[in-house]
């Protein structure tokens, strides 16, 4: 062999060599992302009386990630099954509810509570009935990977999203990787979930200007923010659990025992705190678009408005362990009675109130529609 075959065979091998170090530094021949473009701020506007919305620092909203949360959020590859989403249990047309007294997933076992509205997440600190959550981020994980929800490992779901050529795009443009991992889908699926703005009902129309009500909402306003002084005043004692304007406690974080029972099928949040004083206590949803939301409490029991006001004035269990103190101060008032006992007028009255919470324009909004 001559010298100068000798060294084009060497300069070969060595080239040869280069590029699979190159090709390994690499990962294993995938070329690395390019710089991406900075994902674009969101532009989040907070409703005339609301209080500070709830995102973390880690985690701004975008529109890039927006529209990638939305994407997820309706994307059924996230269960084993490949036949439900997130947005199977959390309907738009029924505020983000399900319309069942008991969630089904994928392999058609209920779960032992019903799916909650979605509306106004933005402002919640605490998540699930229980408050088991305290960020969307963590919540989002769980019915994606609950053996009654969902069903699926979120880095099995993730798997199979990096395996498309739809998902890697998109989450280049919001994060600035083509890598799917779990921490950036649920930071996604958080990002979509706190756009789920719900202010544009009657009741905020009439905070704003207070008129357009009539005379059966304005005294249902009065009976919803007032407390029982037997014998003195009127009232129905619905704003200590849920307060204006979101209507619930998840801003605050607060967990009641409104009386439903006697003894606890579900333990609520005692479950979670493992305390007795917790038992039986849940947080106090949203009563924003609940005419869309029925049926009502964490496990459904009531169908109708009616039978939730029936209870409030006539039906608490008084002897119910932990019941709400203002529950208690309220109704407990010999010799005027252990009830509320509303008037059918007065009942008549509330459930009018609680009807000019209905925003339409969130249910049909466009933009919370599934991008499939």
């Amino acid at each position: 062999m001559s010298l100068r075959t000798t060294c084009l065979l060497v300069s070969t091998l060595l080239s040869a060599l280069g590029l699979v170090v190159a090709s390994c530094q690499k990962g294993g021949g995938t070329e690395p992302d390019a710089p991406a473009p900075a994902p674009t701020p969101y532009t989040l506007t907070v409703p005339p009386g609301f209080p500070a919305p709830i995102i973390p620092a880690d985690n701004p909203l975008t529109n890039e990630g927006v529209a990638l949360g939305r994407m997820l959020f309706y994307e059924k590859a996230l269960s084993s099954t490949g036949t439900m989403a997130c947005g199977s249990c959390h309907q738009q047309s029924k505020a983000f509810t399900d319309g069942r007294a008991l969630a089904v997933g994928v392999d058609g076992v209920a779960n032992p509570r019903g799916a909650m509205s979605l509306t106004n997440v933005l402002w919640s600190s605490a998540f699930d009935w229980d408050g088991a959550f305290a960020t969307l981020e963590a919540q989002a994980q769980h019915p994606i990977e609950n053996p009654i929800e969902l069903h699926q490992s979120l880095a099995a779901g993730v798997a199979k999203l990096q395996a498309t050529s739809t998902y890697p795009p998109l989450y280049r443009a919001a994060f600035g990787t083509s890598t799917i991992t779990n921490d950036l889908t649920l930071k996604a699926l958080a990002q979509f979930e706190r756009t789920l703005i719900s202010a544009n009902s009657r009741y905020d129309k009439f905070i704003t200007s207070r008129t357009g009500f009539t005379a059966d909402e304005q005294a249902g306003l009065q009976l919803y923010t007032t407390h029982i002084a037997p014998g003195v005043v009127r009232g129905a004692e619905c704003f200590h659990c849920h307060t204006q304007p979101l209507m619930s406690s998840q801003y605050a974080g607060q967990f009641f025992n409104n009386g439903l029972d006697l003894t606890f099928a579900d333990t609520g949040r005692g479950a979670v705190t493992g305390l007795a004083v917790d038992q039986g206590k849940f947080i106090a949803p949203t009563l924003r678009n609940l005419v869309f939301t029925a049926p009502y409490m964490h496990d459904g029991r009531f169908k109708t408005l009616e039978e939730v006001l029936d209870h409030y004035s006539d039906h608490v269990q008084m002897a119910s362990p932990n019941l709400d103190n203002n529950l208690i101060q309220g109704l407990n008032n010999p010799p005027f009675g252990t009830h509320m006992d509303l008037t059918a007028t007065e009942k008549r009255q509330v459930i009018a109130f609680l009807k000019t919470l209905t925003d339409s324009s969130f249910v049909a909004d466009k933009r919370f529609a599934d991008p499939h």
